[in-house]
């Protein structure tokens, strides 16, 4: 009767390799039998002896960084062949500088406003949506008028130039 005392599964890199998982495995601590696609594409991108080789230079405590770092390049690499994880990076850069831009703006909109007495009718809006929502108030008037800094706040129906002066 042949009865086996390793009752541990083989870890993901084992397992994919098709060897036996040892005690003193490198890969185990890092690729867990229940994520089988994680070493899968770390190795289809880096090699398991490459990883291997890595592990094994790289202290203990910081090993673990290491995998996740790795597995997260692999999987961004079979994503996008060409730029990896620098794509989504660049996309997110380009995506918080417009979002910058479009809070510059509001902003902006904001401090002119803020600068207008609230009391006047026809407040100062460059932003396309305030403008909008400005044209539903203001009885479908497109271009409102507003106070110059020129005209010391007062909205002088016989002023026609921007100056305020006659």
């Amino acid at each position: 009767m042949a009865s086996s005392s390793y009752s541990n599964p083989p870890c993901a890199a084992c397992k994919f390799l098709r060897r036996k998982c040892l005690p003193s495995c490198t890969f185990a601590p890092y690729f867990p039998p229940e994520e089988p696609t994680k070493f899968a594409n770390v190795h289809k991108i880096f090699g398991a002896s490459n990883v291997s080789k890595l592990l094994n230079e790289i202290p203990p405590h910081q090993r673990e960084d290491a995998v996740n770092s790795l597995a997260y390049e692999a999987e961004a690499r079979l994503k996008d062949p060409v730029y990896g994880c620098v794509g989504a990076i660049s996309v997110l850069q380009r995506q918080v500088l417009h979002l910058q831009k479009e809070l510059d703006a509001t902003n902006a909109d904001l401090m002119l406003y803020a600068s207008n007495d609230v009391s006047h009718s026809y407040p100062v809006l460059s932003n396309p949506t305030f403008t909008r929502i400005n044209t539903q108030y203001n009885g479908g008037e497109s271009n409102p008028r507003y106070a110059s800094p020129w005209n010391n706040g007062s909205l002088d129906e016989n002023s026609n130039n921007a100056n305020g002066s006659m």
